[in-house]
């Protein structure tokens, strides 16, 4: 079974097409024939040796990649669920070692895989788990009311257009950031209002709530230039796990790998694509042998869309 993954930490240049181990499906787990598997920044972390010191007790070859989708090939002798063999499905991966999304099959938890939309290609399903599982969990520990303000940073990405669009249907006002060439884009989410980006985030986004956001998902990791757009007592959500203490903000950190076996949240999404309140991206696809290229766009900035590696 062909996967992608690398042996020593480095530039994009170390990933490489490799060779694995079959698995299969034991009891409360099925087995995915993987079609598309997502390229998210965490992956290039990975890569470069973010989690180096944890992983280099774990024998290589390293394959990361958190979000794939495929077809059930497998389930597993006694397995609980109303998945079978054939259905096309999407779920998260909660990577270690050669245990990633960049392989040709997976084997996973059942209660962590749902159907693809009905009307998404398995490509595009392929960019909603991990992503929107991360949005749904800032939104989550905001747990802002119907009715109040969220401001979002890095908005045209894939986790703030996650966000923005899921909590307009969470009912939100949403004030997002975006570069003149972005706009459109983020306005077509469902952006109440789009102020431009830039270090003076805060004071753009108090020109339009002079008494500051009820709570702010931090996409473009502004950090401490966001800050002081949330009003005192709200809250403030970081994919990178900045925090502060000032003015009675409540500080989230938001790590989706807590969020593994959520399939609930997950086709609870499935069904707001379905529905069109939800809108997937793809910015372009590479076979396996190109990974190494996938990775280099990514970093190289200013892609819409996810890239995906197709199996």
């Amino acid at each position: 079974m062909r996967g992608v993954g690398f042996f020593e930490f480095g530039g994009p240049e170390v990933l490489r097409v490799v060779d694995l181990p079959e698995t299969h499906a034991g009891a409360g787990q099925v087995r995915i024939r993987v079609h598309a598997a997502a390229v998210n920044p965490t992956d290039t972390y990975t890569r470069k040796g973010s989690r180096a010191e944890a992983m280099r007790s774990i024998p290589p070859p390293y394959i990361v990649g958190m979000d794939i989708a495929g077809v059930i090939d497998e389930v597993g002798a006694g397995t609980r669920t109303d998945l079978a063999v054939g259905d096309k499905v999407m779920a998260m991966v909660v990577n270690s070692g050669s245990h990633g999304g960049y392989r040709e099959s997976i084997v996973l938890s059942a209660d962590a895989v749902v159907r693809a939309p009905a009307n998404a290609t398995l490509i595009e399903a392929a960019t909603l788990p991990m992503n929107g599982l991360t949005a749904r969990q800032s939104l989550d520990q905001l747990a802002l009311r119907p009715g109040q303000t969220l401001a979002v940073t890095g908005a045209a990405g894939c986790y703030g257009g996650y966000v923005v669009q899921l909590a307009k249907a969470d009912g939100l006002n949403v004030i997002a950031d975006a570069s003149p060439a972005d706009a459109p884009l983020v306005r077509s989410l469902g952006a109440d209002i789009v102020v431009p980006r830039g270090d003076d985030i805060a004071a753009q986004i108090r020109k339009v709530a002079p008494d500051g956001v009820d709570g702010l998902a931090d996409g473009s990791f502004q950090s401490g230039l966001a800050v002081g757009a949330v009003r005192d007592g709200g809250g403030f959500a970081s994919v990178r796990h900045w925090t502060g203490a000032e003015r009675g903000i409540t500080f989230h950190e938001t790590w989706v790998r807590t969020y593994d076996h959520r399939a609930d949240l997950l086709d609870r999404m499935r069904q707001q694509v379905e529905a069109g309140l939800v809108t997937l991206r793809v910015a372009a696809t590479f076979p396996p042998e190109q990974a190494s290229e996938a990775h280099r766009r990514l970093e190289a900035k200013g892609t819409r869309g996810r890239m995906v590696i197709l199996f």
